[in-house]
């Protein structure tokens, strides 16, 4: 009989912690017994897991007695305070937040592109920002080919990266702006509907926002070459799911469209989408829901001697978040690593 595990999530009651239930339901992850904790305002609450109700505890320091596996979505306070509890406990914690992502001992892991790096773990794993996760999974068969200098990346991205109560607000202020009502900003600086805002995150003293110097850090992290020169532009879009990403890279030597179609449709966890002249790309709607980063709109760059332009579209609940997060516990029950 296959072994079963018994498997927490923290902050099972948010939009990552619906999608992580979901998706260890989807993926047939042999669970034993399934925690869900939360806040205590969520404690009480029931969530389904394979055609049964389960109640949601309240996330405490004894939460993780008897847990092999803990799926944290509860942000990155709770992270700091509660993953290394979980570590005590003897869990193994895969985190969502940014509360470890750079420290030197805490992996930083894609397992299309460095499961490798399981094997330095310390009980505690990252998972990468959801708008790195989709870019490097792309980027790394072609770093194989022809080793990456800088790569320019301006996102798009959906509300439900900021959560459901973003969600929530896209929705009402699309409904009052087509109603001639009066918009209520809540979750955004500014009117989300029928609006683009080049700011995620806070502003740091270089102008760039975390969001941007994440992607900068989590890129040279992940691919395991800190020479490679990465900048970036980060927007949030009036749209439900999935982000986009446009993705200028330069190369040390030359590699064609072609050759990058070719090693990308080879490529664990990428689907190319690539026949403008038939109007096929990748689009949010689409990816919406899947599990892929999708890959199209690839073509040259004649401003550079090597480069490349594409465009990338990934669920950002589902592989930047969630999905990541279960297939690490998958390369962990594995043994592999």
């Amino acid at each position: 009989m296959a072994k079963k595990y018994n498997v927490a999530v923290a902050g099972a009651t948010g939009a990552v912690g619906h999608e992580m239930i979901s998706t260890l339901e989807e993926r047939n992850f042999p669970v034993d017994e399934l925690r869900l904790l939360a806040s205590e305002r969520s404690a009480g609450k029931t969530l389904k897991f394979k055609g049964k109700n389960i109640t949601v505890r309240k996330l405490e320091y004894d939460s993780f007695k008897g847990i092999d596996y803990a799926l944290f979505s509860a942000g990155a306070s709770r992270s700091l305070e509660f993953a290394p509890k979980a570590v005590e406990s003897g869990t193994i914690v895969i985190d969502n937040s940014s509360a470890f992502r750079m420290e030197k001992n805490v992996p930083l892991v894609v397992p299309e592109v460095n499961p490798h790096d399981l094997k330095k773990h310390s009980g505690i794993i990252s998972n990468p920002n959801c708008s790195t996760i989709q870019m490097v999974v792309v980027l790394k068969p072609l770093n194989d080919y022809a080793k990456i200098k800088r790569v320019v990346v301006s996102t798009y991205q959906a509300v439900s990266g900021a959560g459901g109560k973003a969600m929530e607000e896209l929705m009402a202020q699309t409904k009052a702006f087509l109603s001639f009502k009066e918009i209520e900003k809540k979750v955004f600086p500014h009117q989300i509907a029928f609006n683009c805002i080049p700011h995620i995150d806070s502003f740091l003293e270089n102008g760039y926002t975390k969001e941007e110097i994440k992607m900068v850090n989590e890129t040279k992290k992940i691919m395991g070459d800190s020479s490679i020169l990465v900048t970036a532009t980060t927007v949030r879009v009036p749209v439900f799911h999935s982000h986009s990403e446009s993705v200028n890279v330069e190369f040390e030597k030359e590699i064609t469209p072609e050759k990058a179609r070719e090693l990308l449709s080879k490529a664990d966890g990428v689907e190319v989408v690539d026949n403008p002249a038939e109007k096929v790309y990748p689009l949010a709607i689409n990816a919406a829901g899947k599990d892929p980063s999708y890959v199209g709109r690839i073509r040259k760059d004649d401003t550079v001697k090597y480069g490349l332009n594409m465009w990338i579209v990934s669920d950002n609940l589902r592989k930047g978040a969630a999905l990541n997060a279960v297939q690490i516990a998958e390369r962990l029950i594995k043994g592999d690593y």
